[in-house]
């Protein structure tokens, strides 16, 4: 289950493609109806397991409703939170409202989706919850307080959760994605920006996705909870 899926070459698109590659049923959740839609055909024309839903991720009703329809299809194994632009904004003009958005999508949405996915995952002890962080969860860039503020929150929320639940056997992780993602977003937003970091200059979505994977696939007694993933382009 993948809560904060967009475009076709998006994130949280590639990332429901690699789970249904994995064998996964995949609920595809998102606000845009068409777009959720358009990757659940292209999973199912796959040969994969895809549903579309659509939720807004700031909603509690509608966050709840999508973690009950995806555990009556099946057990939830892999639940990602993936929910969150980046929020750039001026502080001193930035308005009350755009930081309260900025942190109802990153961090409340982040703490509705994990705790709908906990509670089911611990009725049987079992379950890996993933939650996509960004430079912003580690530290402040100017232009960005807003979406700072919101990953941080979402990050200190993951390592909480982590140390609460993964004793009971849930693994959760987080995943720094530090730099700029070749995806749609970017590419039709800010194509001289894209020319300008050459090749090999933005993150590949496909090695976003594996890494997501791979935190999944890790066994009991060699769980990570934090990992960051850059181009080698990119300074840290």
């Amino acid at each position: 289950m993948i809560l904060g899926v967009g475009p076709v070459e998006g994130l949280g698109a590639n990332l429901s493609m690699h789970a249904a590659r994995a064998g996964l049923h995949v609920f595809i959740s998102g606000r845009t109806k068409s777009a959720i839609e358009k990757i659940a055909s292209k999973i199912i024309n796959e040969g994969g397991k895809a549903t579309a839903f659509c939720a807004d991720a700031t909603d509690p009703e509608e966050v709840s409703s999508l973690v009950d329809r995806a555990e009556q299809a099946g057990p939830i194994d892999l639940a990602v939170y993936n929910a969150g632009n980046a929020f750039p904004g001026d502080f001193i003009t930035m308005s009350p409202g755009y930081f309260e958005e900025a942190w109802k999508v990153c961090t409340f949405g982040g703490f509705l989706f994990s705790q709908n996915v906990v509670k089911k995952m611990l009725t049987r002890g079992s379950g890996t919850l993933l939650f996509t962080g960004a430079s912003a969860s580690v530290r402040g860039k100017p232009n960005f307080s807003a979406f700072t503020a919101a990953k941080a929150g979402l990050r200190a929320l993951s390592q909480s959760l982590a140390r609460e639940f993964q004793p009971k056997g849930i693994h959760v992780g987080h995943i720094i994605i530090d730099g700029g993602i070749m995806g749609e977003k970017i590419t039709s937003n800010y194509p001289d920006y894209v020319a300008s970091t050459g090749i090999n200059g933005l993150i590949g979505l496909d090695g976003i996705s594996e890494t997501f994977m791979y935190l999944y696939s890790q066994p009991k007694n060699a769980w990570t909870h934090e990992i960051d993933i850059r181009t080698f382009k990119e300074n840290f």
